[in-house]
């Protein structure tokens, strides 16, 4: 089964979704200079923040999360640029703590925090996000990301992918976190298979070779929902570790593009990518040799990625 409407050129813009940063002229001039990439589709990312990993209570509504309004925004520019959109809700932890540590008891304890609970509190959060996604016309959703401890719980998972697709009528995903791939139960459940794809760049074709069987299985088409690589010297073998000590880099994180697209390309059941990521506000273009994050603006990597999106637009990856 293949995705309509041909490959995923993606980006991932505008995380984390902070109140007051989306809807500005340097998010419109962000956005107008990701399509100058070859992107021809975008991951719109936004973090509802709870307190803690213990944390039931998700207030999507309240700062610092962007608004209604900024989301609305967000997505009614993007397709006036000529880009599809993947809507992509996401929770967060206010203490730092990251996502996929998110967990309960296997069993409710009373008096003690519950999976019940908290899905309670994040249906009502992606439940408001498929509204806006039907509403808006956005091609993709995707329910979750990278929620590790999370992923165990298969009936609560179906039973709010059931609900959404009372909402929302557009292609479903999940965004399973690397390594992942292969421990999901419930795959069936949504319309495309996907993945953070932050493999070091010399074991493309061993994980690779891993996610094969997985997508096989599945019969669905399948993207990485995120993959990419900072800027910064030793960063093509920890590509997940945005905290690794190391001088800018432009040409690893290059390297670390070519070894993965050209893995990929060998692979044509890999249908494309959203890429990590692209801020709303971009760092000036002369500033770029000594950025070390993962947007490639104005990097040899956006180059690169440049002329690859290109060739894959026109249906074939070299």
């Amino acid at each position: 089964m293949s995705l309509p409407g041909g490959p995923v050129c993606g980006m991932t813009w505008g995380w984390v979704g902070t109140r007051g940063t989306w809807a500005t002229p340097e998010a419109e001039a962000s956005l107008a200079a990701m399509t100058e990439h070859g992107v021809t589709w975008t991951a719109l990312a936004y973090a509802a923040v709870q307190a803690t990993p213990f944390s039931t209570a998700i207030p999507f509504d309240e700062p610092p999360t962007v608004t209604d309004d900024e989301i609305v925004w967000a997505i009614r520019e993007a397709k006036r640029l000529g880009l599809k959109v993947c809507l992509k809700p996401v929770v967060n932890c206010g203490d730092g703590t990251w996502r996929a540590h998110i967990g309960f008891f296997d069993q409710d304890v009373p008096g003690e925090p519950t999976w019940g609970e908290w899905f309670a509190s994040y249906r009502l959060f992606l439940l408001h996000a498929a509204e806006l996604a039907e509403a808006e016309g956005c091609e993709m959703l995707c329910i979750g990301c990278e929620m590790v401890r999370a992923d165990a719980r298969e009936a609560e998972w179906r039973a709010l992918i059931a609900e959404l697709r009372g909402v929302y009528s557009g292609l479903v995903t999940y965004n399973c976190d690397k390594y992942q791939e292969d421990r999901l139960t419930w795959w069936d459940a949504v319309d495309v298979v996907s993945s953070s794809g932050y493999y070091p760049s010399d074991a493309w074709e061993r994980e690779l070779d891993r996610i094969e069987a997985v997508v096989e299985a599945s019969g669905k088409p399948f993207i990485f929902m995120e993959a990419g690589c900072p800027s910064r010297v030793g960063s093509a073998q920890r590509p997940n570790d945005w905290t690794l000590a190391g001088e800018p880099s432009g040409d690893e994180q290059l390297r670390w593009y070519r070894a993965m697209f050209e893995a990929c390309a060998r692979r044509p059941w890999v249908e494309g990518f959203m890429l990590w990521d692209w801020p709303a506000a971009l760092h000036p273009l002369g500033e770029a040799a000594s950025n070390d994050d993962y947007c490639p603006y104005g990097k040899p990597a956006g180059a690169y990625l440049r002329e690859v999106y290109s060739v894959m637009s026109g249906g074939e990856l070299r």
